[in-house]
């Protein structure tokens, strides 16, 4: 295993690695990441080229327009609150573990264990349904560019394991390159949504009316027989429909994930979290009521099951159509680069602390620093989680990948939710990092807490009649297997603990004595 020198008096430990080995940890990875790469990873892998383009549908199909004009910023305003409370425990604690590390620092062993395997499932399904929704638009890309391309089912699972492995290549062997690579999707993702936007806003003929888009509703769900008006609609198939921002929006903690490679990781993590979410949430509102605008053949994109292409098919002319889907595609390749480096990061930092089984191999980094068999085992996981997507829906929507999506959001919403309870029962008794939300942190905390769990009662549910069991017509290709998946292994987790884990995982496992600390720096407030 690769090791840092010893301090000497030619070569003193720097802030950043005093910082972690107050943490308990040597400084293994290489820090080199600047603090634009640490916001970078984050606001590659919300990818508004990404959950814009492949979970459009979820929303279409559920509440439609209001759900995307209306329902975009309301649900990003909760996610940035969520982003606060986390930013100012990466500044406290700029750890590789992240969440799972503040869980049992701020708790007991047993949060951090529950923490850890939640985050760990929602990395691997986060990054399984990027590369998913990269092979499809790929998919389509070539059946556009090619008359020889049926663009089947099987031909999407076969793109999605080439561009999987592609990531995992890239993340083992591009490790001189991979923030330079954070940093350049950066400018895609802007350069790119703003291209699109243009696209859209300068070559149809023809736009909706402000009214379309912000009042028009759709109940496409099959609940409610189509009313857009009842009880069902607003507290059943609407908040089904937020499933698009909850998840576009996420993965921001690869800013902590990778705070042990970024230089002034107590500030630039913490800066660079709140910030992809901030900045995502404004270019994604505007690209997506550029969507709306342009979408103009309703009949078209209800036929398509909502699926964002049959709006640029239908209102673009063919050449401005690949440009669309070519742009958006190669941000999704960026953005599954980027899950694939926090998802590993995090199988490495969970590893070194002896929770994964194997920990040994998975806790191992090469001569370059980079934990090379994280990745590979990281990537399998996600392989065997799409395997459903083999197997074609009746429903005429993708029910695995958006049951992926809602795995998760909800792995990671509730691997966040924990260490933020944690702090809010710490009260005054949490020693804040140099970027504090200071006494807002009750009022922001509770709101988090109180977001994170309804989305967990809502991702869960079924997403159309046919996956509702006893219902006519139920099939089990439609059902959400998101609770089966994430409560399988919660079971799993839970009886590993109480049967054995509890036994002698401790939480953390300190690699390094401490140094002599170092004066504590100036708070600096949050928000407001």
């Amino acid at each position: 295993m690769a090791t840092t020198p010893v301090p000497t008096a030619e070569h003193p430990m720097d802030d950043d690695a005093r910082r972690l080995a107050e943490l308990g940890y040597k400084q293994e990875l290489r820090r080199k990441w600047s603090g634009f790469s640490n916001f970078a990873i984050s606001f590659s892998i919300i990818s508004i080229l990404a959950g814009c383009f492949t979970t459009f549908g979820q929303a279409w199909n559920n509440g439609g327009p209001v759900a995307i004009s209306w329902g975009w910023p309301l649900i990003s305003l909760f996610i940035l609150i969520i982003g606060f409370c986390m930013a100012e425990l990466v500044s406290a604690y700029p750890t590789a573990g992240g969440i799972y590390w503040w869980a049992a620092t701020m708790g007991r062993p047993v949060h951090g264990w529950f923490t850890g395997w939640l985050n760990l499932i929602g990395l691997v399904a986060v990054t399984a349904s990027v590369d998913y929704g990269c092979a499809t638009f790929l998919n389509l890309t070539l059946s556009a560019l090619f008359d020889g391309w049926a663009g089947t089912l099987r031909q999407a699972f076969v793109l999605f394991v080439i561009i999987l492995v592609l990531h995992g290549l890239i993340n083992i062997f591009g490790h001189r390159i991979i923030d330079v690579l954070q940093n350049v999707s950066v400018w895609w993702h802007v350069a790119g949504a703003a291209a699109v936007v243009a696209i859209l806003v300068l070559v149809p003929d023809n736009h909706q009316s402000f009214q379309f888009v912000f009042t028009e509703r759709f109940n496409n769900s099959g609940f409610g027989d189509g009313d857009t008006a009842g009880l069902t609609f607003w507290f059943y198939v609407l908040p089904l429909g937020f499933l698009l921002t909850q998840y576009t929006i996420t993965g921001f903690d690869a800013c902590a994930h990778v705070s042990e490679e970024t230089r002034g990781a107590s500030q630039a993590a913490a800066r660079g979290l709140w910030q992809s979410i901030f900045y995502s949430a404004v270019g994604g509102w505007i690209l997506l009521l550029a969507f709306l605008f342009a979408a103009t053949d309703v009949e078209a994109i209800n036929a398509a099951g909502g699926f964002s292409g049959a709006i640029f098919e239908s209102a673009l002319t063919p050449v401005f159509f690949k440009v669309v889907i070519i742009i958006s595609t190669i941000g999704q390749f960026f953005c599954g680069m980027s899950c694939v480096t926090s998802m590993s990061r995090m199988a490495y930092a969970f590893s070194r602390d002896r929770a994964v089984p194997g920990w040994r191999l998975w806790s191992r980094v090469d001569r370059n620093g980079t934990p090379v068999n994280a990745i590979i085992g990281a990537t399998l996981a996600g392989l065997v989680l799409t395997l459903p997507a083999l197997y074609e829906s009746s429903a005429g929507i993708p029910i695995a990948f958006y049951a992926v999506v809602s795995v998760a959001v909800l792995g990671l919403y509730l691997s966040f939710l924990i260490p933020i309870a944690l702090r809010l029962r710490m009260g005054d008794r949490f020693v804040p990092g140099p970027w504090t939300l200071g006494r807002k942190y009750k009022l922001l905390g509770w709101i988090a807490v109180i977001e994170i769990a309804v989305i967990a009662i809502y991702f869960v549910l079924p997403i159309v009649p046919a996956g509702v069991p006893g219902n006519d017509g139920f099939t089990w290709s439609a059902v959400n297997y998101a609770p089966l998946a994430v409560g399988g292994v919660l079971l799993v987790v839970a009886v590993w603990w109480y049967a054995s884990a509890r036994k002698w995982f401790a939480g953390p496992v300190r690699t390094v004595d401490d140094p002599a600390p170092a004066p504590d720096p100036a708070p600096v407030d949050g928000p407001g």
